[in-house]
């Protein structure tokens, strides 16, 4: 049955119910669906737009959930619908449907599952299936059917197709390339391995895992004692190694941007989780490349043939696929703190090149224990258990609709192939997971996600070796409609595989009971060497074959290509049009500001980010490397930079690999890494237009090229990944992507306080040019001749590796010894760009340049080339005798000013840039791309305000900076979280510093009656996405509370006793308000809503504190300090005047951005009238360490922020408060 719910605002709910609802039910629902009032009706006679009936929506899943832990066990399904018009078309169908009107029949689909179909025509079956196996594959499994002695089944043709397709086992790069009729001496994979042969360093696993592994420094785990229960934080020291690993994402990308970034972005995060025995995802990175967004119809945009695309525009790609990966981070609790975005697409005559196929790279870096780097042995009789969501008809073909051309296939088999997010599904399996790594004993025998392929490909790869059996009645379905085949080989997202010993399988499941984590046992390990899968129901087994039928098979791709010579039209200018190039060039995505990218995206969870885009006064995405903390207690950490150059590649495929590297080495080289530029491995991400003629010659080049350079740099490339279809295939032409690799760069940070920023300061020395390169000043490949519409003839090299690596062990050399004030490379937009963003980030900044020593003559060539080099600003001239000392080629190119105007001169050339008007230039096109995702305008006043808001702050007097010493009394504190929270460890960890014994408290604890707060005197109740923040921020959360007698009983006597405590942070401070803890005398209560924008918000801002009587706040009175802000529905609604409400701080700045949400009176925190319950949308958690903040005072060198006050304010009243007893 189907019941309707009105909200009185155009929104029906679609609740589906195993059974009538009680009046206490209904009552219950609505209230949890914002006060909607149920319909008397069995249907709604309007034209609806609603999800896509065949795919339960993963808001659906949450909602579900959240009725159950009201105590409604019987509702199935929850839609949300929107009436329109019937001629409304602004919607995208991959995601939702027009439904002329609802009714019972809603949730209907009419399929009945099929049964198992043995094939007969194998070849036909792989045609009309799209399953991409090549003629060598279908002989292969004719001769399998022939050796069994019957016909094999679709599940296991399926399977075979998505366990062997290119996406997964990368054939092309295994195979043998004959160029010009030469066999090759390597295959592409070799090439790679070789680096890792040639300089091992400090790899501890490569190649043979989801992630590769370095070797880390002995870093401090803190976490729970135990994990099945609610336990007390402690701290344990132990070897550590780090993660590295990039995915891409494009085919899903392409057809539904949203849903395929996102599951581009899980995926990622999940191969992290999967590595070793396990291991934790610590932060992300993201790169986009699409064609030319054509929103503002710029002149190099026109010369280029509009193509009808196939699925989305390059504008919706490039602002949805942002959106998935923003989004499933922001949820799952992941940073993302590098990145890049790049358009390209040209026409020469009828050929066009461009990124029609999109890239999207979901990279991340993470550490795991040494001695859980290496997967163990699974032993026969070891349970096959699956963790996650349920099974639907998602992304069936995925893995080999991937490994194809884009519009290859016909519309259904592509769109089948879509995929769903559910990252607060991803968080609950993440920290059962991490339950289990963090415990006294890892148990965990051998780990793997599930991604391409489903079930089929990660339950085989983890009994590769030995065999298994699968019972399919075992696994959670979600759709009783799906057949056999469609169980076992559905791409459903938010999914592990694991082997445990049996007798640890009570153990996990505590774990996971208390994580809300679903776990199944579906099967054990046998040591017969084959796979089955088999039904208990109907005695049938879709799938019996041995393992070596799946893994053993494909005969070896044999690439033959030829030599294809390419010429571009060079590049026509002119020296009188240079302002004008300018202008034009910081229009380009890739050259101008990335804010729309950055503003959305949580860049400071987990409290360990010590380095993220952002920076100086103005918070401008500049940065050149993320960074991340390992702990909360040393100065060790991870750097991560991003480095492409694929158009220079098109010139020249060598010299595109050699300054791919280059680029990623010119941005990590700002954070000091242990043992220098040998401290790095790289992940190098191929995507290539494959089977084009010349293409699979150039793809050859390109990795022969890398391999070397690598080589020669003394580095390793331990992990990679491969896209060889960037092809799209439209009626009247194909448009092949360029050939790109994309690098990822990582190494150990030792000191995570020396990191340099692209930022001049005045009060120190003179500024310097390095030219990487070695090479003349060439214009082919760059962003410059991409707004003449040209590619050109030469482009630049790095023509000498040991100059590379003599740079880059003097730079890291001079930052140790805080000899370089600020640091830049030279990238996309050139000399010129680099030398602007200096300037931009603080305001009145600019410099004296004068570039006549470096003796090109041509200042466009000079000014606009990207031949790989660094800028930096000297402490003072005695870097002068080290760099000569060294042999190392510099300029010394000029000055900093705190004037108006950046002056370049070059011989006889002079030109003056006021840099607040080039900044704005440079900030036009993130402007105009923000406006398409931020609602009432806001886009534009960020734009005239961004530059009048600079970061001041001002702190208390008596602050030290050093961290509390006393440890002797610890009274205790809890940190309360739901499923879908993700910031208990940087709470737990403030309270802890500041002297509290910390205790971790699930909802499930509370729920249970297992903890009742009665041995805590202060509680926090934390951040993140309680319940995917489905039907609003913190309402499942709150439904958990006041619908649960013992959790509800637990809270209200905590908040009645005079001797506690409370703070309630983001998602907390959203919970506590729903739950009316600040003002329970008022007749009205405020409540939290949307961001005015619309959208979720993310940055590092400031709020001045008011006199108050916060017990945690009082002493900080009068101080303006900065802090993280990462919210949603960050906006307090108040029904009263101010002076009604005991207002603790507000922001800075009362207008937007600095104001992120809109709030009544700008508050940014409140308290109860009595100053012991505590609200706060600020993560003042996350902005503890000075290294966290991303501006901070300059000149000081604290251990801790001021914020640590407030917590250490709350111990010290608590022990008074004891001490009076």
């Amino acid at each position: 049955m189907i019941l309707f719910f009105d909200n009185r605002e155009d929104i029906i709910f679609a609740v589906q119910t195993e059974k009538e609802l009680t009046d206490s039910d209904v009552k219950k629902i609505s209230w949890l669906l914002g006060n909607s009032i149920l319909l008397n009706s069995n249907k709604i006679e309007n034209t609806c737009l609603g999800p896509r009936a065949v795919m339960v929506s993963p808001w659906s899943t949450n909602a579900v959930e959240m009725t159950q832990n009201m105590g409604i066990n019987h509702i199935s399904r929850i839609e949300k619908y929107t009436r329109i018009t019937d001629d409304f078309n602004e919607y995208d169908p991959m995601l939702f449907e027009k439904f002329k009107e609802l009714n019972q029949s809603l949730f209907v689909i009419k399929i009945d599952p099929e049964p198992i179909n043995y094939i007969d025509d194998i070849k036909s079956y792989n045609e009309s299936e799209g399953l991409s196996l090549s003629s060598q594959e279908v002989d292969y499994l004719l001769n399998v059917s022939i050796e069994i002695g019957r016909k094999l089944t679709d599940s296991e043709i399926f399977g075979f197709s998505q366990v062997n397709s290119e996406h997964c086992r990368h054939k092309i790069f295994n195979g043998k390339f004959i160029i010009d009729g030469k066999e090759m001496p390597s295959s592409l994979f070799n090439l790679i391995k070789k680096t890792s042969k040639t300089n091992p360093n400090k790899i501890v696993s490569a190649y043979k895992d989801n992630v590769a592994f370095i070797k880390g420094p002995i870093i401090n785990q803190f976490s729970p004692y135990r994990s099945d229960i609610a336990d007390f934080y402690k701290l344990k020291s132990f070897e550590s190694v780090i993660s590295l690993k990039a995915e891409t994402h494009n085919f899903p990308t392409t057809v539904e941007p949203f849903n395929g970034a996102a599951t581009g972005s899980g995926g990622e995060i999940r191969d992290r989780l999967a590595g070793g025995k396990g291991s934790i995802p610590m932060a992300g990175t993201a790169v986009y490349m699409t064609p030319y967004s054509r929103f503002n119809d710029y002149s190099w945009e026109n010369k280029i043939l509009k193509r009808k695309w196939l699925y989305q525009t390059p504008l919706d790609i490039l602002i949805k696929a942002s959106n998935g990966a923003s989004d499933f981070g922001n949820k799952f609790g992941q940073p993302l703190i590098c990145g890049s975005v790049f358009t390209f697409e040209h026409q020469e005559n009828d050929t066009i090149i461009g990124y029609d196929k999109v890239i999207m790279l979901a990279g991340g870096i993470g550490y795991a224990k040494f001695d859980d780097a290496i997967k163990e042995n699974p032993e026969k009789g070891d349970r096959i258990l699956v963790m996650g969501g349920e099974n639907y008809r998602i992304g069936m073909g995925g893995a080999a609709v991937s490994s194809a051309d884009t519009g290859e296939f016909s519309s259904g088999i592509e769109l089948n192939a879509i995929q769903r997010s559910n990252p607060e599904m991803q968080k609950r399996v993440a920290n059962a997971i991490r339950g289990v790594i963090e415990s006294e004993e890892n148990f965990i025998v051998s780990i793997h996600d599930h991604g391409a392929g489903g079930h089929l490909n990660c339950l085989t790869e983890l009994v590769e070796n030995t065999g298994g059996i699968i019972n399919i009645d075992k696994l959670p379905i979600g759709d009783s409609t799906l057949s056999f085949k469609e169980i076992v080989g559905n791409e459903s997202q938010e999914r592990m595989g694991l082997i445990i010993n049996e007798n640890k399988l009570e153990i996990l499941k505590k774990i996971c009971e208390r994580e809300r984590a679903p776990v199944y046992d579906v099967g054990h390990v046998t040591n017969d060497g084959k796979f089955t899968v088999f039904s208990e129901k109907t005695n049938k087994k879709p799938v019996n074959l041995k393992l070596k039928h799946f893994f053993g098979s494909s005969p070896t791709t044999i690439i033959k290509d030829v030599s294809i010579s390419q010429n571009y039209n060079d590049l026509d200018y002119s020296l009188e049009n240079f302002y004008n190039y300018l202008k034009d060039l910081l229009k380009l995505e890739a050259v101008g500001c990335k804010d729309w990218l950055t503003n959305k995206v949580d860049r400071c969870v987990g409290g360990k980010v010590a380095k993220q885009q952002c920076v100086g006064q103005l918070q401008l995405p500049l940065n050149n490397c993320g960074v991340m903390a390992l702990d909360y207690n040393g100065k060790n950490g991870i750097a991560t930079s991003i480095g492409h150059s694929s158009i220079s590649g098109l010139i020249d495929p060598i010299a595109g690999s050699r300054n791919s590297i280059t680029e990623a080495l010119t941005n990590i080289i700002w954070a000091p890494l242990k043992d220098n530029v040998s401290a790095i491995s790289l992940s190098a991400n191929w995507m290539w237009p494959c089977k084009n003629k010349g293409e699979d010659k150039r793809l050859y080049e390109a990795v022969s090229a890398l391999s070397d350079f690598a080589i020669e740099l003394g580095i390793n490339i331990p992990t990679g990944k491969d896209s060889l279809s960037m092809t799209q295939k439209y009626n009247d032409r194909e448009v092949i992507a360029p050939g790109t690799v994309i690098i990822s760069a990582v190494g150990h940070c030792n000191d995570i306080t020396k990191i340099v920023e692209p930022v001049f300061n005045i009060d120190y020395g003179e500024i310097y040019y390095i030219n990487l390169s070695r090479d003349t000043h060439k214009l082919g490949g760059s962003s410059f001749a991409q707004i003449l519409g040209k590619i050109g003839k030469e482009t630049p090299n790095t023509k000498d590796s040991n100059f590379v690596k003599n740079v880059f062990n003097t730079i890291q050399d001079l930052i140790r010894e805080d000899m370089i004030v600020a640091g830049h490379d030279v990238g996309s937009g050139g000399l010129i760009t680099t030398i602007l963003e200096m300037c931009f980030a603080d305001i009145n900044i600019a410099a004296n340049i004068n570039l006549s020593s470096v003796n090109e003559k041509d200042s466009i060539k000079l000014l606009f080339a990207e031949n790989p080099a660094i800028v930096i600003q000297a402490k003072d001239k005695s870097i002068e005798s080290i760099f000569n000392s060294k042999e190392i080629d510099f300029h010394k190119i000029g000055s900093v000013t705190n004037e108006k105007k950046l002056i370049i001169k070059n011989h006889t050339d002079s030109y003056e840039i006021d840099v607040s008007e080039y900044r704005d230039h440079w900030y036009k096109t993130s402007s105009l791309l923000d406006k398409k995702q931020t609602a009432n305008n806001l886009s534009e006043k960020r734009f005239n305000n961004y530059k009048n808001q600079p970061l001041k702050f001002k702190f208390p007097a008596k602050f030290s900076g050093e961290k509390p010493r006393f440890q002797k009394i610890r009274p205790k504190a809890a940190v309360i979280r739901e499923k879908g929270s993700n910031s208990e460890r940087e709470l737990a960890n403030a309270l802890f510093l500041a002297g509290f014994e910390v205790k971790d408290i699930h909802m499930t604890d509370l729920i249970s009656g297992r903890e009742n707060l009665e041995d805590v005197q202060f509680i926090g109740a934390v951040g993140g996405f309680s319940n995917s923040d489905v039907l609003g921020s913190a309402k499942g959360w709150a439904g958990a509370f006041l619908y649960n007698e013992k959790a509800k009983n637990s809270l209200n006597n905590f908040i009645l006793r005079e001797d506690t405590l409370s703070i309630g942070i983001c998602n907390g401070c959203q919970l506590f308000m729903e739950l009316e803890v600040i003002n329970p005398e008022h007749e009205e209560h405020g409540k939290m809503t949307f961001n005015n924008s619309n959208k979720h918000e993310s940055a590092f801002t400031s709020v001045k504190i008011q006199k108050n009587n916060s017990v945690m706040m009082s002493s900080l009175e009068g101080s303006n300090l900065g802090v993280w802000i990462s919210h949603g529905e960050g906006k307090f609604k108040l029904p009263y005047s101010e002076d009604k409400y005991n207002i603790i701080s507000k922001y800075s700045y009362n207008d937007y951005p600095s104001n992120p949400n809109g709030s009544d009176f700008n508050i940014a925190m409140m308290s109860s009238s009595d100053g012991r319950h505590l609200v706060t949308m600020p993560h003042i958690e996350r902005s503890i360490f000075q290294w966290n903040w991303a501006n901070y005072i300059k000149g000081r060198n604290d251990e801790v922020s001021p914020w640590i006050e407030a917590f250490v304010n709350a111990r010290n009243w608590i022990i008074s408060y004891n001490s009076k007893k």
